[in-house]
């Protein structure tokens, strides 16, 4: 059984909402567009995000994809890092031991990339085996940390994930017509890193990674996209996904074998959406709060998002014996993870 040691955070400066839209995203949309993009804005449920690249300081959304590759590999090294260093000294674990590290990103792309890059700076063996998932958006945290719990369990050495993503850095250009797709986009993403190490052993206060599940609907491949234009990467959001989920969410539950009394930790990708789940699964009205908290607090961070919940709920004095992460994106894919007790069922 492979066990979670070690969780670490890293992010950027914070900006208040209504700064971010007063600042920028006021004089970003005509007059005619304006006030639906500012309801949509102070709908999303955030209140503060994490941005790197702020468009209160230099407007990113005239950069070619070039220029905007080349300052994610600049401001990604040290966020990366600084979660990674926090996730080995939670669990104790120095670099060197470390037998497998993964990559989550959808945000940038460089080859030598992170993985290569942060094991040189921090020391890992040079047999340390890599693996950079890309492009997977915001459930990529869930697979790859089934990938890590399977390494671990087959060769009982410990293994990290990381995940950064740098969405502040694709921005879009402002369009000749209306994009709801685009302002709900601008108005939910924000920038993290998350880290976390799984080693062997069978501590009972920790959380082990028990079971993982997929599922994805092809039939509504077209709603949830992630494309590379000349102007960055350009998201498509359809506003039918709560829709699409709210057919899946019970039986995908059902199937992972959720109980009561679990505490849960759902990706916040808009409000909409945790309303859904909630409402689907027949959640009380605190169920998702840890949800809830992070989406205002930090935004829509894509992979790493997950982990933030799991973060806020591991650190709760009233912490749940066992969690289930749940996160969506494309495909449209649910992924769902059991996170329970290092010892009996």
């Amino acid at each position: 059984m492979s066990k979670i040691a070690g969780l670490g955070i890293a992010l950027p400066p914070s900006v208040d909402q209504d700064e971010l839209w007063s600042g920028y995203f006021a004089a970003h949309y005509d007059a005619r567009r304006r006030p639906l993009a500012q309801r949509i804005f102070q709908n999303s449920g955030v209140r503060r995000r994490q941005i790197a690249v702020s468009p209160l300081v230099e407007d990113a959304s005239e950069w070619t994809t070039q220029r905007r590759m080349a300052r994610y590999q600049i401001e990604a090294m040290p966020l990366g890092k600084e979660a990674i260093d926090r996730a080995l000294a939670d669990a104790g674990v120095r670099a060197d031991e470390i037998g497998l590290f993964v990559v989550c990103s959808c945000t940038g792309y460089a080859t030598p990339g992170l993985d290569i890059l942060l094991a040189r700076d921090l020391g890992m063996a040079p047999s340390t085996q890599r693996l950079f998932i890309g492009h997977m958006g915001c459930y990529a945290a869930l697979p790859a940390m089934g990938t890590v719990a399977d390494y671990v369990s087959a060769h009982g050495r410990p293994a990290l994930l990381l995940c950064v993503e740098l969405t502040s850095l694709h921005v879009q250009p402002a369009a000749a017509r209306v994009d709801v797709q685009q302002i709900v986009s601008h108005a939910l993403f924000a920038d993290a890193a998350a880290a976390v190490v799984l080693t062997p052993g069978d501590d009972a206060d920790a959380y082990a990674f028990r079971q993982l599940s997929a599922l994805t609907d092809t039939t509504a491949v077209d709603q949830m996209t992630w494309d590379i234009t000349d102007a960055g990467f350009r998201m498509g959001l359809s506003p039918r996904v709560p829709s699409v989920l709210a057919r899946h969410v019970r039986g995908f539950a059902d199937e992972i074998g959720v109980r009561p009394g679990d505490g849960w930790a759902v990706h916040p990708g808009g409000p909409k959406i945790l309303d859904v789940v909630e409402e689907r699964l027949g959640l009380p009205p605190d169920a998702l709060e840890a949800s809830r908290s992070v989406l205002s607090a930090y935004g829509n961070c894509s992979s790493p998002t997950v982990l933030l919940v799991l973060d806020a709920l591991r650190r709760r004095d009233d912490r749940p014996d066992r969690v289930v992460l749940m996160a969506f994106g494309p495909g449209l894919t649910l992924y769902g993870a059991i996170l329970g007790p290092n010892l009996g069922p």
